[in-house]
């Protein structure tokens, strides 16, 4: 299983990295958009949907509305709104986990708020991520790290100090002083490198620190949302496209939580 995961990390990062710096932005967006369907496929594994024909049907609603959501008039000025609502989503979704398992089940993750709840964090995510792109394919990177540094430092301090559980009716391996690590080391991250890409100048400096928590933070309760979504419907992973990884979700749920707080936080700070 390590080994699997290491070959197929050193596959895919190196493309990343290529399509993040030397793509133009509507290419990288319509990569990400077939990386969305993906996407939205394993959603209706997560809401316990067997049949194939209502599967694709899904996914082929999530590819239309992202390249409608690409092409529509206007959609620069439309994109705070709907990172709004996906931001609001995320801090609703914290209140979810301390009851859980009693406080949700198939019956409610199933259903259309469900599809609608997956179709809006998709397609705001991939938005998102086209716009800071845009802003400059180093800004992108940044936020990938910010991702990447708070799995690891989590992973590492957790592995080490970790005693308290997080979160144990929904990810038991995962700890308090894990948590903790992972804000510590994505800090460093924006103190080193953010200080580069951003170039803030006095109180800045400390509104990219604050986004930069604030981002891992929320990349913390994605990958929380999502493991409380598998647990409900039975499932391990989302997916077996990844080897050794799982599914494209399994990957992304961090990002998909960060992404629109990032971009949105960027809005609002001027950075």
């Amino acid at each position: 299983m390590l080994v699997q995961r290491v070959v197929t990390a050193l596959i895919l990062l190196p493309l990343l990295l290529a399509l993040v710096w030397y793509a133009p932005t509507p290419w990288l967006y319509a990569v990400l958009a077939l990386v969305g369907m993906l996407m939205a496929w394993e959603w209706t594994g997560l809401m316990s949907w067997a049949e194939r024909g209502r599967r694709w049907a899904y996914t082929a609603v999530c590819g239309l509305l992202l390249a409608l959501a690409w092409f529509v008039p206007g959609r620069e000025s439309l994109l705070p709104w709907l990172l709004g609502v996906a931001v609001l989503w995320w801090l609703f979704a914290i209140s979810l986990f301390p009851r859980f398992p009693d406080n949700i089940g198939k019956q409610q993750t199933s259903g259309l708020p469900m599809a609608l709840l997956g179709l809006l964090l998709t397609v705001s995510t991939l938005l998102a991520l086209a716009a800071l792109h845009a802003m400059g394919p180093l800004k992108l990177l940044f936020f990938l790290f910010i991702v990447f540094a708070a799995d690891t430092g989590a992973y590492l301090a957790g592995r080490n100090f970790g005693k308290r559980k997080l979160a144990p009716n929904i990810s038991p391996g995962k700890t308090v002083e894990g948590a903790v690590g992972g804000l510590l080391l994505t800090a460093a991250w924006a103190m080193t490198a953010g200080l580069y890409v951003f170039a803030p100048s006095g109180n800045q400096v400390w509104l990219l620190l604050l986004l930069t928590v604030v981002v891992a933070a929320i990349s913390i309760v994605g990958d929380l949302t999502e493991s409380m979504f598998k647990r409900i419907a039975g499932i391990k992973d989302s997916g077996n496209i990844l080897p050794g990884h799982g599914g494209i979700l399994d990957r992304v749920d961090s990002i998909l939580a960060g992404a629109p707080v990032m971009v949105l936080g960027l809005y609002l700070t001027g950075l």
